[in-house]
């Protein structure tokens, strides 16, 4: 049996049974991934909301300006929240710099303008007189956004899912505010990076595989809630 079958065999081993530190390092992930996304997705609906239904003055620039931040380098993103969190930043004296709660901001970061861009484009799949419909028939404007996101709700889904994938796999952000702390704030694509560094392939290998796996369960997801959406 050759080095890369041993290997191999030893990853899915570490994945399936159970290493506490693996599976620690996992947790991690889904922790503050979780997070972010609950702090993102409330005021990033709001605000697709607002730029499909409603007009007003800078709302084309609005929507430009987050088409135009999907495409900024996550390790961008880091090196702006190292600057304002480092002690001569002029948020330092937080101290949150090599923190979860670092790791949040910058995956909030990350995930706002995909989630932003996405849900207004299924919002805007949505009849605009739909809104104007649900107040007419006595609905109170929580009920009315709430017919809204029951209509949008494939492509709202899709936006989560990408959203999710996006921030749980960057390297860039996690690496710079997070520091890659053992039993802190080592996630995956950071114990990946550290790991194959040292030449341990083994967990390398056993936290790729769990990636992968997320990887082509999210894609999975994202084309059921489109085929669903596509037949509504």
């Amino acid at each position: 049996m050759n080095t890369i079958s041993q290997v191999t065999i030893e990853a899915l081993g570490l994945v399936f049974t159970g290493d506490a530190g693996v599976w620690e390092i996992i947790g991690i992930s889904f922790k503050t991934t979780a997070m972010a996304l609950a702090f993102a997705i409330p005021p990033a609906l709001i605000l697709a909301f607002m730029l499909a239904h409603l007009d007003f003055p800078g709302r084309r620039l609005i929507v430009a300006i987050f088409n135009s931040l999907l495409s900024v380098p996550a390790v961008v993103i880091g090196l702006t929240f190292y600057l304002l969190l480092s002690r001569q930043g002029p948020f330092g004296d937080l101290q949150l710099l090599f923190t979860q709660p670092a790791m949040v901001i910058g995956q909030i970061a990350l995930s706002f303008p995909i989630l932003v861009a996405m849900m207004h484009s299924a919002f805007q799949s949505v009849e605009r007189r739909a809104w104007e419909t649900a107040r007419t028939l006595g609905h109170s404007r929580l009920e009315s956004f709430w017919l809204i996101m029951r209509e949008a709700r494939f492509g709202l889904w899709g936006a989560l899912l990408a959203a999710y994938g996006r921030i749980v796999s960057e390297v860039g952000a996690s690496m710079m505010l997070g520091g890659n702390i053992l039993h802190h704030t080592r996630n995956i694509p950071t114990a990946i990076a550290l790991e194959t560094r040292k030449g341990d392939f083994a967990q390398g290998i056993a936290l790729g595989f769990v990636l992968l796996v997320m990887a082509f369960t999210l894609n999975a997801l994202l084309h059921f809630f489109q085929g669903k959406g596509r037949l509504a």
